[in-house]
């Protein structure tokens, strides 16, 4: 679980909790990360379970310590708030130094590795799965600098399976869209920092109304994750001003060729007819 963030590693460790880790992950995910850097009384308390059960759950989680646990979500926190200012912008000046074009793809390219680590193979395949049942809708949004590749992921669904709606990105048409969103529905949410309140704003609505939500978010895992039934976390930290969306991208992309195959009986008709054949 190294280089997993906190949420990430509760993420992995679901099924393997007992019920009342599950309890304590639930009441730290419910209040991420502020519960967990509170005294273990005060996180018992706030979780609802003994004291001894989160110093378990800390250890289940692969910390030796309650402070370093602590830690690591300190750590976490400043990195999830950094503003492209506070990032920096790298400057590369050596002499010698590989072209930058060269340099930034062969880094785009370890994050994909990264991201191939990140995600859990047997999550990635129920997510493909689910998406290729039609029986359910299926809703797709994002924020700020990723409402392109739900537009993009749409653009292929639409294509593949009946069922898919794009939430628009203004909070009032949202909420009128969200009426029709029935208990079992799937939703694709992506999110990344500096996270967008709107996007949690309609995590909210969508889990009181029994969605399972599909959250595509960095390595520091969206607030949205605490509502998510998947979680697909993609390696975006790039040491300059900006974060990279390339690996959220190749998800994406993985995911659209494999629903592609799961649903090729249906998908085949409809391209057929879109293109003539």
């Amino acid at each position: 679980m190294e280089g997993k963030t906190v949420a990430g590693r509760i993420h992995d460790l679901d099924e393997g909790l007992t019920s009342a880790g599950r309890k304590a992950a639930r009441g730290l995910l419910g209040n991420y990360p502020m519960l967990g850097l509170a005294p273990v009384a005060e996180f018992a308390a706030g979780a609802g379970v003994s004291a001894a059960t989160i110093v378990r759950f800390v250890a289940q989680l692969g910390f030796k310590s309650y402070p370093d646990f602590q830690r690591a979500l300190r750590e976490e926190l400043e990195q999830r708030s950094k503003s492209p200012l506070q990032r920096g912008a790298m400057l590369s000046t050596e002499p010698g130094e590989a072209p930058f074009l060269a340099t930034f793809l062969a880094q785009s390219a370890q994050r994909l590795e990264e991201t191939v680590a990140l995600i859990s193979p047997g999550e990635f395949e129920t997510v493909c799965r689910r998406l290729s049942e039609t029986k359910r809708n299926c809703y797709l949004a994002g924020g700020r600098f990723t409402d392109f590749l739900a537009g993009y992921l749409e653009a292929h669904l639409r294509l593949v399976r009946p069922g898919i709606r794009r939430l628009d990105g203004r909070p009032a048409t949202s909420a009128d869209q969200l009426i029709d969103v029935k208990p079992g529905d799937l939703a694709i949410l992506f999110d990344v920092r500096r996270y967008d309140p709107a996007m949690l704003d309609v995590a909210q609505t969508l889990s009181q109304r029994k969605a399972h939500i599909v959250l595509i978010t960095d390595e520091w895992l969206s607030p949205i994750a605490r509502h998510a039934r998947y979680c697909l976390p993609c390696s975006t930290q790039t040491g300059r001003t900006w974060d990279a969306n390339a690996a959220i991208l190749g998800v994406v992309e993985a995911i659209i060729a494999r629903v592609t195959e799961l649903s090729w009986e249906t998908a085949s008709e409809r391209i057929g007819a879109l293109e003539g054949e």
